[in-house]
């Protein structure tokens, strides 16, 4: 569907929910994307998840699949859009680690940039990641993110308090 170098946004597919799941449910994922209690996902709830994930007028889900073998590798979207000051909130993630330091969620993140500014007209991009999470800090800063704010001692983890950032990108910044 929407192509870069390394990674294809395409739609969800049934056969796309063992996967899936099996991602949702990892430790190390559930840690930095879930701010609740971690509690697992069932098959049929990650597979009706995917079978009822089609675009909205305010949300739009992606699943992420390498061009060399065409295996569905994670998911990323816009999980809310403000149309009238024209902002899509955004959310990524590689579940499958074998990809993960390798250029590939930078790669369907830009996939991702490229189509909010030119296919949907959207002036701003953000999003929040923890800061314990330096792998995804990183990545989004080569996409040319800057953090806005940081939220203290937003979420608990491992027995301690962390930061949560808030990053922002421009239309005019994306290069």
């Amino acid at each position: 569907m929407y192509q870069g170098s390394k990674v294809r946004l395409r739609e969800y597919r049934r056969e796309d929910a063992y996967l899936a799941q099996k991602y949702m449910n990892d430790a190390e994922i559930k840690m930095l994307l879930a701010p609740g209690i971690p509690f697992p996902i069932t098959f049929e709830e990650e597979e009706k998840w995917v079978m009822s994930n089609v675009s909205s007028k305010n949300e739009y889900s992606f699943a992420i699949e390498t061009l060399e073998d065409n295996k569905y590798i994670g998911g990323c979207g816009i999980n809310a859009l403000d149309w009238k000051n024209s902002i899509a909130t955004v959310g990524i993630f590689i579940g499958d680690k074998n990809y993960w330091s390798m250029g590939y969620g930078t790669d369907a993140m830009k996939v991702l940039i490229n189509f909010i500014f030119n296919e949907m007209n959207i002036n701003k991009i953000k999003l929040n990641v923890y800061s314990f999470n330096k792998r995804a800090v990183k990545s989004y800063e080569k996409c040319g993110f800057k953090i806005e704010g940081t939220l203290r001692q937003e979420i608990f983890r491992n027995g301690q308090y962390h930061d949560e950032y808030v990053m922002g990108l421009l239309r005019e910044e994306f290069i």
